[in-house]
This record gives C-alpha cells, structure tokens and sequence, in this order.
C-alpha cells in the first residue's frame, strides 16, 4: 500500500510508521505551552527526527476538554514559522495538524505535505481545496459535533456504524474536492466523542474498518488519552506511557499502517515488535 504525498510517496505495510507529536499551543492537555517558543519547538523537532520519527505533525490549536478554540490568524502565527524551519532540514514530511483552509493553505506553502483534519471536512470543507491543489496527503479523522461540544455529546448508540457512515461522507467530499484517493488515510478518532467503552471497542474491531475502507492507510492516535489514564487508577497525562504502548500495540496488530504518539522512542521500540508479531502471524516473518 502507498500513501501519495505531495512531494514523496509512503510505502506502508512493511512497517508500522510513527507520526510524532509536535503542538505549539499553550494548552494541549498533555504538553501545552512547552513548545510554544519557535525555538524550542524546533529543539523538539530535532529530538522526535533523532527518536525515529516517520512523520512529524505540527498542531497549532489544542482539541482537549475545553480547550480554547482559536482565530487561522492566531494558528498560523504558531505553525507557519515552524513548519517553514523543519521543511529545510526535515528528512520526514511533515504534517499539520488544523481544520481551517487558510491554515491549510499557508502550512502546504511553507512545506507541509500532510493535512491532518480531526473533523474530517466538517468544520471547513475547503481544506479539501487546498490539499488537492497541493497534491498533498490528507488524514479524514472521525470526531463527533463541535470543537466545543464533541467531548461532551451523549453517546452514539452504535459507533461502528456512525463511524463508518460519517467516513463515506467525508471520503466522498474529499473526492469530489479532487483530493485523489491515493492520497487518503483514515483516523477512527480515539477519544473524540467517544465514550470509554467505545474507545476499547474501536482498537478490538479496527481489522474490521480496515476491511470496511479497502485501499486506505489507517492511522490510530491514543497517545496518553483520558482512556489510559482511567484504566491505570487515573493517570495523568505524563504517566500514561505503558499504558500507550499497549494501545499502540493493539493498533499494530489489528491493522494500523500509522501510530500518532508524543513518545516517539517508546513507540518505535514497541512497533518494531509489534510488527514482528503480526507478520509471524500472517506467515511473513521469518525466524
């Protein structure tokens, strides 16, 4: 399987490939404020590169629990002088992590390859318009309602089916946008109007979305989730890492081509053997 990129193409299913986290907010739930300074987010762009990072991807809004939604001029302002240092020197693509088609715009013409929308076209179906002129790659994540209500929503009596609806819907706007297929992967959306049971259900059955989305790079992101952290006696955030591999592990071998983590080293490690393990499996390793 390949994934068309705007100036490279990812050959996917030999390996499982790492996106690193980058935000440069003040107020991600996990890391906020800690890369904010242009430099300093370069200074971890250099460590995510030196950990093994495939991909890295560049988030200038926070999408946690009442999180602060913020202007495209604001966004921009955060991720545009970024992007445009680590496209120089950056060996992997890099990736933006927005909504916002203006956003978009500016992070493809200063060197991003990827756009990474959480909403899946929702918010702003532009942003298709801006990655097919690019030629870029495009990552469609399931999420439910608004930046303001989606981690608040009842819950959805049967999200496999919604899931899998709301991705046709959004693949189809895409297409009609012109954003080829190849260029196309697919996010189930951990954690974004989910609730804790639905979490566990969608890593058990993402084999069966993989079938139901033939063709289509999955990319699985449960990087230090609330989820975790209820399952080890409320965690927080920075104590969360095992409890992450062992999603990442059940990611690999349920059929995600890329993992989205803030642990870079710790996931490369854990792919690797992951990716082991599924091959034996499937009769393609070798021992």
């Amino acid at each position: 399987m390949e994934w068309k990129l705007a100036r490279r193409t990812l050959v996917l299913g030999e390996r499982t490939l790492v996106m690193g986290v980058l935000n440069v907010t003040p107020d991600s739930f996990s890391d906020g404020g800690r890369f904010l300074d242009v430099d300093e987010a370069l200074r971890r762009g250099a460590e995510l590169l030196a950990e093994g990072a495939d991909i890295i991807d560049v988030g200038g809004e926070s999408t946690r629990p009442g999180g602060e939604t913020v202007t495209a001029e604001e966004e921009l302002e955060r991720v545009v002088p970024v992007i445009e240092r680590l496209a120089q020197s950056s060996p992997v693509p890099i990736s933006v992590d927005t909504t916002k088609a203006a956003v978009a715009r500016a992070a493809l013409a200063a060197g991003a390859e990827i756009v990474n929308d959480i909403s899946a076209l929702r918010f702003d179906y532009h942003v298709a318009d801006e990655v097919a002129r690019a030629r870029a790659g495009l990552v469609l994540m399931h999420s439910r309602g608004t930046p303001g209500t989606l981690h608040r929503l009842p819950p959805a009596p049967d999200i496999f089916s919604e899931l899998t609806l709301s991705l046709r819907r959004s693949l189809h706007m895409a297409e009609r946008c012109g954003v080829a297929r190849e260029a196309i992967a697919l996010d189930p959306g951990i954690g974004f109007g989910k609730t804790f049971e639905q979490n566990l259900l969608l890593l058990a059955r993402l084999d069966e979305l993989a079938q139901s989305f033939p063709g289509f790079p999955l990319l699985v992101g449960t990087s230090r989730k609330s989820f975790i952290g209820r399952l080890l006696d409320d965690a927080p955030p920075e104590a969360r890492l095992h409890g992450t591999m062992a999603t990442v592990t059940a990611a690999v071998l349920h059929g995600a081509h890329i993992v989205r983590v803030h642990d870079v080293r710790a996931a490369v490690e854990t792919v690797r053997v992951a990716d082991a393990i599924r091959q034996a499996q499937s009769g393609s390793g070798s021992i």
